[in-house]
């Protein structure tokens, strides 16, 4: 069943086809909504932001989508100037409000198809704001838009090294470009000492990648977090021992035939070429890279800066200090 909250476009509301339990109508100010529905169940709230009294100021969304799970939220917005701003738009996907349209066939549309990031990343991250579509829905342009490389890096035999991995990758293109990370579901990043290193948790995980948008790069420490369509590529870790292998096959019998076309790196690893190409062989995977044991201590960590290259993340800068220089 499904709650209301309407203000101004309380006709267009009562207009749907859908079966209400509770509805208020008025002008409340967030803590009223938080407290009648913070532990309220229900499959969905249509919300008429007009609704919300000082609706213009973002922080007292923000106060609403730090109380209330905005996943089972649709917000009707107005056609005010305020609220289909570039600025207002983004900041509630920052807010982690995705399910925002300006009529009923844009709610109808939300109610079957609901919005992830994925599918507002474009608003995020454009310029311009992009034109709502027919249905009155933000959701015309591709993923990313090429603006940022969103980076995870993903174990996939158990303790291969992507937290480490990602330290000294953000580290090898500091003073080249602008680079974060973001840590889901550990808190390892802690022990680094690096602002820059974030650690969130699953349901946080896309507010704090999208928090780092001002980045070239924001590298992404996947643990068992499975979303990795928030990210443009994954890279997937495996430490090639035979204990670590069997370990692996064991525990999941599919595993290696999931992986045959995703890029894989060998990490931390002591295996001879021919070694490696045995490997290859008989897991019918390809490398990507083979990254032998390296010194994070180091500033300079020349295996790490080929794989950097490999990635395309070090040409890329050397061509934009080129043009930047003419």
């Amino acid at each position: 069943m499904n709650v209301m909250i309407y203000n101004k476009y309380k006709e267009m509301l009562m207009g749907l086809n859908l079966e209400v339990m509770k509805a208020m109508e008025g002008i409340f100010n967030v803590d009223e909504i938080i407290d009648t529905f913070a532990n309220f169940y229900y499959d969905k709230m249509i919300l008429d932001i007009t609704a919300i009294r000082d609706f213009q100021n973002t922080d007292n969304l923000q106060k609403l989508a730090m109380n209330i799970n905005m996943e089972n939220v649709i917000l009707l917005l107005d056609d005010s100037p305020e609220t289909n701003s570039k600025a207002y738009l983004s900041k509630l996907i920052s807010l982690g409000i995705y399910n925002f349209t300006k009529n009923a066939e844009g709610i109808n549309y939300l109610l079957i198809h609901p919005h992830t990031y994925r599918d507002v990343v474009n608003i995020h991250n454009l310029d311009d704001v992009a034109p709502a579509t027919s249905d009155g829905v933000y959701n015309d342009q591709p993923v990313n838009n090429g603006r940022i490389r969103i980076i995870g890096i993903k174990n996939v035999t158990s303790h291969a090294g992507a937290t480490s991995l990602i330290y000294m990758l953000k580290k090898g293109l500091e003073g080249r470009k602008k680079v974060g990370a973001v840590e889901i579901n550990k808190v390892d990043f802690l022990y680094f000492n690096d602002k820059d290193m974030v650690s969130t948790t699953t349901s946080d995980a896309l507010k704090a990648i999208m928090k780092r948008n001002t980045d070239n790069v924001v590298f992404v420490d996947l643990n068992d977090y499975e979303d990795t369509d928030v990210c443009t590529e994954v890279y997937y870790l495996i430490e090639p021992s035979t204990i670590m292998i069997n370990r692996l096959v064991k525990r999941n019998k599919s595993i290696l035939e999931k992986l045959r076309n995703e890029k894989i790196i060998i990490n931390k690893c002591m295996l001879s070429s021919s070694d490696i190409t045995t490997f290859e062989y008989e897991t019918k995977l390809k490398a990507f890279y083979v990254l032998t044991c390296v010194d994070d201590r180091q500033s300079n960590i020349e295996p790490i800066n080929k794989l950097l290259k490999k990635m395309g993340l070090w040409y890329w800068q050397n061509v934009l200090n080129y043009v930047k220089s003419y």
